[in-house]
């Protein structure tokens, strides 16, 4: 299962990092989310749950889970949300701006010579 945990975070980085290499905005947007599933799948691994365990202390409980990773897990979740929403709204202005939506804002060939020909 630990095998299984590793992969998937290593899939997911290596994808995100794929993506943020590349030279539009859409993929760096997706691998930035695909960035931060890695953090919230290694983070939630990390925390080492219990099954069938309180997250609570109690006098007569001999085990309980810790509830920092889940919390962590999950204010990561909200932050990563609303820093995609963020990153979508920006590229997409500046989609609209520049007319590419190319990362440096310099538009390539394709792009000129489909502007080319609509004129």
């Amino acid at each position: 299962m630990e095998f299984l945990v590793a992969s998937a975070i290593g899939a997911l980085t290596a994808a995100g990092i794929y993506l943020c290499l590349r030279a539009r905005t859409f993929p760096v947007v997706l691998g930035l989310a695909m960035l931060s599933y890695a953090i919230n799948l290694f983070l939630f691994a990390m925390g080492r749950l219990l099954v069938d365990r309180p997250p609570l202390y109690a006098k007569d409980v001999v085990e309980h889970t810790d509830p920092l990773p889940q919390a962590l897990v999950l204010t990561a979740i909200v932050i990563s949300f609303g820093m995609t929403a963020l990153a979508v709204v920006l590229s997409l202005r500046t989609f609209l701006e520049t007319g590419t939506d190319q990362v440096d804002g310099i538009p390539d060939e394709d792009t000129k010579r489909k502007a080319a020909d609509r004129k």
